[in-house]
Parts: structure tokens; C-alpha cells; sequence
């Protein structure tokens, strides 16, 4: 029998860190900080709302770009929030950001195409645009730069081929951000260049050093920006599956055709739900996001303070939910730690080689655990390190 596969398909790596939380899964006692994902449940009126809806037998497709008050909602949301503007019609609600993230992809890249991706970075991208028969081209961002991207370092990478840049920040995994100073010295670099911006800001409402500004706020920008958002980080609705992706036009409807092809649309109770999220939170200031954010906000510097205490150097957190200390003072890489170090202290965090090859010598650590857990993680690992001291 002939082998079946797509050869582009066949030749991905599975994912690191689904590989290493197999491991976690089958260790007993385990505390994991490892995942990704709030450990708040979703609010009681975002919940009810959905359940409303079924209760109503709600159950139909929506319209292929999703629910046309929550399009609007979402447009309102993003123009108060974080001065950025795109219209209803640009608008396509997705399952969840890793939807818009592959649609944007698809419908932009082709065969011989270049992705400028900075890494340290979120381990879906380089697949997804190898899945679209384009290229992704790292581009590491240093350690003593803050994990910023640079006009320096992008000039250092873009080639002819080079069509687009993805730009995810706060970050995941190193939690660092990039203030309107960062943004605007890149500016130059992409429009020279003729990039599209495929931003992710997944974590957009989770910025501790400052407002979040996004690279669509600022001049003309929107007219090249893909802008990716969801609900599943602030909103605490990981498991809704409900994102949203904002684009120009031309770009806005190639996504929308391979949405509606592929997806039809996001699930209605999902998308109610969202639309009851973004009501409260016009009406109340987003009261509930920003009480989880001051306490991410105040786990955070707990964390890296006692990861520094312990010569696991890294910065204030000021985006997202992760730290990403360096382990080189332990004689280790990040994945020789991490494997060790649930062994021995069952305390699961992620090797930083699974975010990049920039990222090998860090792990990242999520505090989006319950600051008790994160206080006995420590405990662990200041164990872990006292006996795997470098001599």
C-alpha cells in the first residue's frame, strides 16, 4: 500500500511540550507549572448566558462570521480598550485564536514564502506555516534585550522572499512586552520591507508594566496588521473555544472563505457566552479581568523573586502568565532541567527548547496556578536545585 500522507504533514515534530505533559499526566502528585490556562473558571453571568441560550434551543449555526452583535461588541471592545479599529464586517469570530491564527496564515502564505517568527515563541506558528507550504525563519530575541523584538534583528533576517512577521506580544513564553517605543522602532523595518503583521494578542489584557498598545493602534498599521485575539486568557474561557481575527479587507475575505469551507462557524452557546463577557465587562470596567490580572500580577513577582533568589535569573514578569528563567547556572538545559526536576521533585515545567532553539537554556514557569501551589513549587525546585548545584 502507498504511504497516504501529506509529506509536509508526515515531516512535522510532534509537539514538545504535549510529549513532556504526557509524562506529567502519569506522575502522581505532581504540581504542574507548566500549563497555559487560567486557573479561575469562567464568571457565573458568562456561563448562565450560554446556558440560557440552549435553554432556548439556541442550538442552530450562527452566520459564518459569527454572531452579528457579537462582531459589533467585539469592534466596540477593541476601539475602548486599545484604540484599535476595524469594522463588523472585518471581523471573522473564530474557535478559539489558533483558528484566526490559521486562517491569517493560509490565506497569506504560499509555497516559497518566508515567516519572519521571533522566538522564543508559541510552538504552534512554525508548523502552521510549514502546513502552508511557506518557510519560517526564526529570529531570536536576546536575553539582555528583554525577549524584544528589533529593527536590527528582523533587518538581519528578511530576504526577498520574506512576506510576513508575526509579532506576539506579551509573550508566551517569556512574558515580556512591547510598549509603543518598542513598536514604533519596528515600524521602519516592516513597512521598508513590505511585511504584513500578523499580530497576536492573545494576551492583550494581561500587561502588568503598563497599558497593552497594539502595533494596529498606531498610524496607518491596521492597513498591514492581522489582529488576533479570544477570550480564552483574560476571560478565563479556555475551554469555549471562541477567538476572534480583525484584517483589511482583501485579507479579511480569503479568511472568511476558508472559514466558512472549513469551519462554518463557532459554536453558538460559545459565542453567546463571549457576547454576555464583553456586555459585563463594557458596563462594569471589566471589573473581573482586572481582578485576575492584579493577582497574576502579584503572583508573578513572587515567582521570579524567589527564581532569582536561586541564581534562576529572570526579569519582572510584565505580560501574559510565565516567567522564563535561565537554568545555565545549574550546569543544565532547560530540557535536562525539567525532566530532572519532575523525576526527582515531581514539579512540572517546560523546557525552553520546546518554545525554539533560542530558548534552550530557560524554562518557562506559568502562574496561573493557585499561589499555594506555586509557593510548594518553589520549595521543590530550591530543593532541586541545592542538590544539582553546578560545581
Amino acid at each position: 500500500m502507498r504511504n497516504f500522507l501529506n509529506a509536509r504533514a508526515q515531516a512535522l515534530k510532534p509537539s514538545g511540550i504535549r510529549k513532556f505533559f504526557d509524562l506529567v499526566s502519569r506522575t502522581e502528585g505532581a504540581i504542574s507549572l507548566g500549563v497555559g490556562e487560567p486557573d479561575f473558571i469562567t464568571a457565573e453571568n458568562v456561563r448562565a448566558s450560554a446556558v440560557r441560550s440552549i435553554e432556548r434551543g439556541e442550538t442552530q449555526y450562527t452566520a459564518n462570521r459569527g454572531l452579528d452583535s457579537l462582531c459589533g461588541l467585539i469592534s466596540e471592545y477593541l476601539f475602548r480598550r486599545f484604540s484599535v479599529c476595524y469594522p463588523p464586517e472585518h471581523i471573522i469570530v473564530t474557535v478559539g485564536a489558533s483558528e484566526a491564527i490559521d486562517l491569517a496564515l493560509r490565506a497569506v502564505v504560499g509555497f516559497g514564502d518566508e515567516v519572519l517568527v521571533p522566538e522564543p515563541s508559541y510552538v504552534a506558528y512554525a508548523p502552521l506555516i510549514t502546513l502552508s507550504g511557506g518557510t519560517a525563519v526564526a529570529v531570536p530575541c536576546k536575553k539582555e534585550n528583554g525577549f524584544i523584538l528589533t529593527y536590527g534583528e528582523i533587518e538581519k533576517k528578511v530576504t526577498d522572499k520574506t512576506k510576513a512577521l508575526i509579532l506576539a506580544y506579551p509573550n508566551n513564553p517569556t512574558g515580556a512586552v512591547m510598549t509603543k517605543e518598542h513598536l514604533q522602532a519596528i515600524i521602519p523595518a516592516v513597512v521598508k520591507n513590505d511585511l504584513l503583521v500578523i499580530s497576536d494578542e492573545i494576551y492583550a489584557e494581561l500587561s502588568y508594566c503598563g497599558k497593552h498598545v497594539s502595533i494596529s493602534s498606531i498610524g496607518d498599521m491596521a492597513e498591514r496588521t492581522v489582529y488576533i485575539g479570544g477570550f480564552s486568557k483574560a476571560f478565563a474561557m479556555t475551554g469555549w473555544r471562541v477567538g476572534f481575527v480583525c484584517a483589511p479587507e482583501k485579507i479579511d475575505e480569503a479568511m472568511f472563505k476558508i472559514h466558512q469551507y472549513a469551519l462554518m462557524c463557532a459554536p453558538r452557546a460559545s459565542q453567546c457566552a463571549a457576547l454576555e463577557a464583553l456586555k459585563s465587562g463594557l458596563k462594569n470596567n471589566f471589573s473581573d479581568v482586572e481582578k485576575m490580572k492584579e493577582e497574576y500580577r502579584r503572583r508573578g513577582e513572587y515567582l521570579a523573586g524567589e527564581l532569582n533568589a536561586l541564581s534562576l535569573e529572570c526579569a519582572k514578569p510584565c505580560g501574559a502568565f510565565y516567567v522564563f528563567p535561565s537554568v545555565e547556572s545549574t550546569g543544565m538545559d532547560g530540557d535536562e532541567f525539567s525532566y530532572k526536576l519532575l523525576k526527582e521533585q515531581k514539579v512540572a515545567v517546560v523546557g525552553g527548547s520546546a518554545f525554539g532553539e533560542s530558548g534552550r537554556n530557560f524554562i518557562r514557569c506559568s502562574y496561573s496556578a493557585s499561589m499555594e501551589n506555586i509557593k510548594t513549587a518553589v520549595q521543590r525546585i530550591s530543593q532541586f536545585v541545592g542538590v544539582n548545584k553546578k560545581c
